[in-house]
């Protein structure tokens, strides 16, 4: 048989292999072109901004530290909310404390945790509810638990997640990341962790659809050259 005959049928068979999933590329790729990576980020749903450092304050002195915390490795001097405190280390084990007056702030309770987001949240929407999770949901899952879940009722379903041992904001999410999340699985084909963009069906649906555009552009020269002038 002609060599025409084979590329079309490998061109129509490949495009009925690769279609829908070419499809979902352009929509995906779409979508993550369309919106500001910092929106996606939630950078203007929550900021770590802090007011600087007081330079004249009384703060505990070093080897007090040392003294009330044995085993301290590590400290450094932050800004957590409205006062000023240390981040101590302590082996594998973060904690904070008062920087004026030593005294142990973590875990965060509830209430802390509450203050905490609100001070961080840009919007004006009231809190719907705080969780403190043991076990990282999907999409914070790399994140280190135990973690503060606090989520807002905004129309973006916003939720800040935060570490009850240093009061870092260790994720924000809403429903336009959650959407990237889910589209960015189907844009690398990569079900189960989100986050292989070397995976074998990655690599064998590009070669296919490498062969489509081949095929397709081999059928296009052929047709060409197949027409005889008028």
């Amino acid at each position: 048989m002609k060599p025409a005959f084979w590329a079309r049928r490998a061109h129509k068979w490949i495009a009925l292999v690769i279609g829908v999933q070419a499809l979902l590329w352009m929509i995906s790729g779409l979508y993550m072109t369309s919106i500001s990576i910092d929106i996606i980020h939630g950078d203007h749903l929550a900021h770590t901004r802090a007011k600087p450092l007081s330079a004249s304050a009384a703060f505990v002195a070093p080897d007090t530290l040392r003294e009330r915390y044995p085993g301290l490795t590590a400290f450094r001097l932050k800004r957590f909310m409205d006062r000023e405190v240390y981040e101590l280390r302590q082996g594998g084990n973060v904690s904070l404390v008062d920087a004026r007056s030593g005294d142990p702030l973590s875990p965060l309770n509830e209430a802390s945790a509450r203050a905490l987001a609100m001070s961080l949240y840009q919007d004006e929407a009231p809190i719907a509810s705080v969780q403190l999770l043991r076990e990282a949901p999907g999409e914070v899952k790399t994140r280190p638990v135990p973690m503060w879940r606090v989520a807002f009722a905004d129309d973006n379903e916003t939720a800040l997640y935060l570490s009850p041992q240093t009061g870092e904001l260790l994720a924000k999410r809403h429903d336009l990341w959650r959407w990237f999340d889910f589209l960015w699985m189907f844009h690398i084909m990569d079900y189960e962790e989100r986050s292989d963009v070397n995976n074998t069906l990655l690599r064998v649906a590009s070669g296919l659809g490498l062969v489509f555009a081949l095929s397709g552009v081999w059928l296009l020269v052929y047709s060409f050259s197949k027409r005889r002038p008028a």
